[in-house]
Parts: C-alpha cells; structure tokens; sequence
C-alpha cells in the first residue's frame, strides 16, 4: 500500500504536461484578455493541477543528519473543473485533492510515517481589470485527516477564502483565511500550531526560468509566530514545466501527526508548476 503515493506522483508527472495543454499557459508577459480567458475556461471541464507537486529530499537544519530527521517529503495535488460555464457572480465549481507524505526513506523498511489527506470542493471566481486576468477569489470547504485511528488520529475541517492576485505576469501575492471546525479528538489545539491565516508572494524571473516564493501562516495568538516555508526553483528545460526546487520549512504543523512538533527542514527535489501561479 505505501507504493500507491509513489504511483500517484509519477502518473502526474508523466501526465501533467497534457493537463497543461489543456489549461491556459503564459510562458512570457504577454496579457490575456477577457474574452479569450473566458474562452478557454468555458471550453468544458478539465482535469489540472492545483498545488504544487513536488518530490523532494532532505533533514534537519542544525542537527545532526539522521535516519530519523532526514526523509522524503512529496506532494501530489489535483484539481477538477465540475461546471461548464459560469454559476452565480461568474463562478465555477472545482473539487480538489491534496496529499502529502513523509516517507523515512533511511530508515528499514523505508516507512511512510505521516500521510495527510486534503480532499476539498469550492468556487472559484477569474478576476479582470480593465479586460486583463489579474487572478482569482476562492470560497473552499475542506477537510484535512491523516487516515489513522486512536491516538494517532488527526482531523479538521475548515471553510476558506482566498485570493491570488498577479501584480503582473511574474509577481503575484495571495493570501487565505479560514473558518475552522476542528472535530478531531487528539488535536483540538490546532490552530495553536497549524494556523489561522496565511499570506504570501512569489515571484518568476522574465524569462520564468527562476522562481521564488515566500509562505506565512499566523498561529493562534497575538504574538508574532508564523509557520515559514521558503521554496527557489528553477526550470532546466523551456518545454517542460519541471523545476529544480528547494523548500526551506521552519515552524510547526508541516504534518499532521507531528503538528505539535517544531521543526526546521531543508529539503531538494523537483516539482511540476500549474500553468500562471501555484496554489497555497
């Protein structure tokens, strides 16, 4: 069973330049109107991806490395347009699915000690200014588990908004809040380390062949405590939308099971981009 991530991970690689195809692909600052976007995403439903997906390798920073902090973090993110136009207020409906797995690859055996599970359905609503796409607003309900029972179990659900808005073609800022509805048993606390909001940026070089984001999310409380992830990429190959990336954690909540846990990790890898912006 712990092979099926794996298989997940390299069907999306090896598909996700199709689905790419399918999506509205910027390559260079050129603008896209109002009428063609419009266009393309009336064209019928299509499977895309969502988040970034990722495959990537590292440890502990300031420790020593070991079988126990050093691992494999990966990442497989989808998204599926349901409707084929646009519902109330130019919306559209989507259903998303998120995991994400840290696998101790050093140690025998090699076991997946953390799976999170992020299915999801919500609205997504194309933003225009002046006939140009500057992003989108996202209305999401979301439930977020690690499949386990008894004391290792961790649960929450949570109703959030977003929105990405490109500043222009190569700059773009985001944010999201949410509502929370903790269930779990075990984790009643996780807002205390897994948030209650996030912000961010990123940022593509002209020729968007280097990439940079920076990610906050707010922990509960008034003092200033944020989960920090750092992520640089960069694209060997102008026909693909593989990177060379590195992701720099430092905070808590990375997974669930271990939310309570700080941790600061580096890790290097690859990962596949959506076409125009990444989702957080």
């Amino acid at each position: 069973m712990r092979w099926i991530p794996i298989f997940m991970f390299l069907c999306v690689s090896i598909f996700a330049p199709l689905a790419v195809e399918a999506q509205i692909v910027s390559t260079d600052s050129t603008v896209i109107d109002t009428d063609s976007l419009r266009r393309e995403f009336d064209k019928g439903p299509y499977f895309g991806l969502y988040k970034d997906n990722y495959f990537i390798f590292g440890t502990a920073v300031g420790q020593k490395p070991t079988d126990k902090n050093t691992n494999v973090k990966f990442q497989i993110s989808v998204s599926q347009r349901l409707t084929k136009s646009t519902l109330p207020w130019g919306t559209y409906l989507y259903l998303f699915y998120t995991q994400k797995c840290f696998w101790n690859v050093c140690e025998e055996s090699f076991p997946m000690t953390d799976l999170n599970f992020n299915p999801g359905v919500g609205l997504a609503k194309p933003l225009f200014v002046k006939d140009r796409f500057i992003g989108k607003l996202m209305m999401v309900v979301e439930h977020e588990s690690n499949g386990r029972d008894g004391d290792d179990s961790r649960s929450w659900n949570r109703i959030t908004f977003g929105s990405n808005i490109m500043i222009d073609p190569n700059f773009m800022v985001y944010g999201k809040v949410w509502i929370p509805i903790v269930d779990g048993e075990n984790n009643r606390d996780i807002l205390d380390y897994c948030g209650i909001y996030q912000i961010g940026t990123s940022v593509m070089s002209p020729n968007r062949k280097f990439g940079a984001s920076v990610n906050l999310v707010k922990r509960r409380g008034w003092n200033l405590s944020y989960n920090t992830t750092i992520e640089f990429s960069y694209r060997f190959n102008n026909n693909q939308n593989q990177y060379l990336f590195m992701q720099y954690y430092n905070g808590y909540g990375e997974g669930l099971l271990e939310y309570k846990q700080f941790h600061s990790e580096l890790r290097v890898g690859i990962v596949i981009k959506p076409p125009l912006f990444s989702d957080y």
